[in-house]
């Protein structure tokens, strides 16, 4: 390699190099903010390779995106007049070129966490780059957490830079504890325009409809963001007859690199070009000529359900950093023009950054790579958001249930899928077809369940049918482009395992065997009664079009099932014979208390997941088995189940009291809800021979909660809240105590009191009753707090109203100095 020279080519990101240089020499890590087309993805990594930090070692630089990879390592081998493989590198799954001469290796960011396994603490890397970080990928996030982990435990010399154009630079500084380097960069004005809404529904018509009259008001390229390929290709139909001198072409992630590099470079007879993308064009790639940007303001993301364990392809808004990249792409040879398909106040609405892609993304594959690491509390890294603890736990349940781990910890099954590049499920599968001796049907599955459907969309949710395509490609030479990528992956899993193709016809039931083994969750039984109705062994409902060739099917294993509310959709799926489940069946001892039935139900189940083959009743069972099931139905219907009666809820009341009036004296927290929640502690010892429904309402819950209490707590219980009052007529009236220790209740006829000059008081005296004063006839008459306020003014009034009423009944002009009776006084 000849002496580099930066500055020779004229790139903004020229004029931080000197800052740049300087820091990476004091520090191990820092962040660069840069606009698209500064130069930071292809002039800066060249910066460093004479760097003395260095010291001969490689540089990696992760790209989100497949293309933008090969695209910056072509271009800066390039800048250095050599060709790939030389000093300047790629790997991509599955493709690499790479030498012992290369310096600097531009990788997709799953090749890293791979790379890291094999050398955990990267001897021979001297900086790794974090490129367009602001796109918060799965595998960037996870491989940033692992290189702080390498550099704070084996390499303090490993050096980390984080580029982006646009992200909250300021929390990342704080997380790394690294400075920020701001290149403003040479972006020309770009005008930003909004235009009325487009209807979601209705993307690629409307796109269109918007795109026709500004090529009239614009010269040059224009760029136009569609959130699929759907919406290109309806969008491209109408533009096509509507400008017909212009050249329309797509660019997404599926195209050939041909068909890629028609969309980015320049029309070779300068015609004016319309690219229609995927957000794959908002950073990396330089797509020449643009003068217009056309956003539609949309983007699709595969998002995971982690209540269904399913992920569906959702349709979503851009956020405001995203909507600013896209502009961008207008600004970066001259004075641009963006349009926005959508309002000023929808813009006011937009999130600032985009949600990270780990917050909504399957982690089964990430537990893994953290378990392999020897991590056990994955959320205790470095993380710029920590992954969710829910979908943390359902891929550990993944993993659980292909045998990956055991009891948390690694299994040697586990450490073979580890070893196998793609997804745990397919890595899985992969191994059990090796084992079966059936891998040539698995690598075709495989490469079929990763690639687009090859498959017009009516064709049927069958994946045999998918598999008969591939193999007509192999032996006929049937030419489909997109038969041909998935060829391409299925030849790479085959030199992995070092087989020959297979081209003979498809064992349908081989076919679904296979697949319930990447999928043993999504085992499915057909519903009686329910046409093309299916229950997946992980308890979901989905169904298939009536009149697809697998509706009737009495079993099936699916691979593609959408997670929508209610009832799931089947998009992919194989035949399945259930007698080559038997290896996948387990039997289950099932004791549960179902309330409708009466009682304790135990039974020996045969099933697949949540689907039931077969049960008996069981004649023995644990007994501690028992109380566990008696103890989860009370925890869910133990108002219900248990005698919560009125003595029961005065005692709860009363204890509950005195917890609020005395919060030194350590009462219980006691509600109906948590005594049922907490069962274990105060009712397991009374449930040894409780199997029916009315047994558990024959339980004296009022004897069992008091002796909870200590001797001490019960004396002081009845002296501090007593159960009963004593009147002057000598009756024990009931106080009734409320919740949370609101004021308690004496309700006591008028004549019982007559003598008692001052409210009665609990608590030692410190909490007053309130008394409701009744008829002879236990009418209620008055509430009161004051009873000698009562007897001086309010009795007057009553006794006016109510001697009429009961003559026979005493009212003495002096109730302070009558005697208190119970009823009518006798007559001497």
């Amino acid at each position: 390699m000849s002496e580099f020279n930066p500055f020779s080519f004229d790139l903004p990101v020229a004029e931080i190099i000197p800052e740049v240089k300087n820091q990476l020499s004091q520090s191990n890590s820092l962040i660069i903010q840069a606009p698209p087309g500064a130069g930071k993805s292809t002039l800066l990594p060249l910066t460093f390779l004479d760097e003395p930090w260095l010291e001969g070692k490689k540089i990696l630089m992760l790209e989100p995106r497949r293309l933008a990879t090969k695209s910056i390592a072509q271009r800066m081998a390039s800048m250095l007049g050599e060709d790939l493989g030389d000093t300047i590198g790629y790997r991509i799954r599955f493709e690499s070129s790479i030498s012992a001469k290369t310096k600097i290796e531009v990788i997709t960011e799953g090749i890293l966490t791979r790379m890291m396994h094999s050398d955990n603490a990267l001897e021979n890397v001297g900086l790794v780059i974090f490129d367009e970080f602001h796109e918060r990928n799965l595998h960037s996030e996870v491989a940033l957490a692992l290189c702080r982990e390498i550099q704070q435990v084996l390499r303090p010399d490993l050096r980390i830079l984080l580029m982006s154009a646009t992200i909250d630079a300021e929390q990342l500084s704080r997380l790394l504890g690294a400075k920020v380097i701001q290149s403003q960069g040479r972006q020309f004005p770009v005008e930003v325009n909004y235009l009325s809404e487009i209807d979601e529904f209705a993307i690629g018509e409307d796109a269109a409809r918007q795109i026709i009259p500004l090529t009239k008001k614009h010269e040059g390229d224009f760029l136009v963001f569609l959130p699929g390929q759907g919406e290109i290709k309806k969008t491209e139909q109408i533009l096509k007859k509507a400008l017909p001198d212009t050249v329309v072409v797509p660019l997404f992630g599926q195209l050939s690199p041909s068909e890629q590099n028609r969309a980015m470079l320049p029309h070779p007879s300068g015609k004016r070009k319309i690219v229609l993308s995927t957000d794959i064009a908002e950073t990396s790639l330089t797509i020449e000529g643009i003068k217009v940007v056309v956003d539609s303001g949309f983007a699709k993301s595969n998002r995971f359900d982690a209540r269904s364990g399913l992920s569906r392809l959702v349709l979503h808004r851009i956020s405001k950093d995203s909507a600013d990249q896209r502009s961008g792409r207008a600004g970066r040879l001259t004075a641009g023009h963006s349009y926005r398909l959508w309002s000023k106040a929808t813009q006011g609405q937009l999130p600032e950054y985009r949600v990270p892609e780990l917050m909504e993304a399957d982690l089964t594959a990430l537990v893994l790579d953290m378990k392999a690491w020897g991590k056990q509390e994955i959320r205790s890294m470095t993380w710029l958001t920590p992954p969710p603890a829910g979908t943390l736990a359902l891929a550990e349940k993944t993993l659980e249930a292909i045998d990956a781990i055991a009891e948390g910890n690694l299994t040697e099954h586990g450490k073979e899928i580890h070893q196998v590049p793609c997804h745990p499920r397919i890595a899985h599968m992969l191994l059990f077809a090796k084992r079966m001796d059936q891998l040539g049907l698995a690598t075709d599955i495989a490469a079929v369940l990763e690639e687009r459907d090859p498959l017009p969309q009516d064709s049927g949710v069958d994946l045999n049918l998918r598999i008969e395509a591939l193999r007509r490609f192999r032996s006929r030479g049937v030419n489909l482009a997109r038969i041909k990528k998935i060829e391409k992956v299925a030849s790479q899993y085959r030199r992995m395992f070092g087989i020959q193709p297979e081209n003979e016809p498809v064992d349908p039931w081989q076919t679904g065997l296979l697949l319930a083994y990447a999928y043993p969750e999504r085992i499915a039984a057909a519903r009686p009664g329910n046409n093309a109705q299916f229950q997946l062994s992980n308890g979901k409902i989905a169904q298939i079009g009536h009149r697809d060739d697998l509706a009737h099917e009495p079993w099936l294993a699916v691979a593609h099932v959408d997670a929508r509310e209610g009832m799931g959709k089947i998009w992919l799926a194989a035949p399945l014979n259930p007698k080559d489940l038997a290896p996948l069946l387990k039997t289950r001892e099932v004791l549960e208390w179902d309330r409708k039935k009466g009682g304790l139900i135990a039974l020996s189940e045969v099933r697949i997941g949540s689907i039931v083959l077969g049960t008996r009743p069981l004649q023995k069972f644990d007994k501690v088995s028992a109380k566990t099931a008696i103890l989860e139905a009370i925890a869910e219907d133990g108002e219900m189940l248990l005698d919560f009666n009125q003595k029961v809820e005065q005692l709860i009341f009363r204890v509950q009291s005195l917890n609020k009036w005395n919060s030194d004296q350590n009462w219980p927290f006691w509600t109906s809800e948590s005594l049922c929640l907490n069962a274990k502690d105060w009712l397991e010892p009374y449930l040894d021979h409780v199997t029916k429904n009315e047994e558990l309402k024959k339980l004296d819950l009022f004897s069992i909660l008091l002796h909870t209490l200590s001797f001490e707590q019960q004396q002081v219980l009845d002296d501090l809240a007593p159960s009963h009052l004593t009147v002057p007529s000598g009756s024990q009236i009931p106080i009734e105590y409320k919740s949370e220790g609101e004021t308690p209740l004496l309700s006591v006829r008028l004549q019982e009191l007559f003598g008692l000059l001052e409210t009665p008081k609990v608590n030692d005296g410190k909490v007053p009753v309130l008394i409701e004063l009744l008829s002879p006839g236990y009418k209620s008459v008055q509430l009161t707090q004051d009873l000698k306020s009562f007897w001086a003014n309010g009795y007057f009034e009553v006794k006016k109203e109510l001697k009429r009423r009961y003559p026979k009944h005493e009212w003495p002009e002096d109730p302070i100095s009558a005697e208190a009776v119970r009823g009518v006084k006798k007559r001497v």
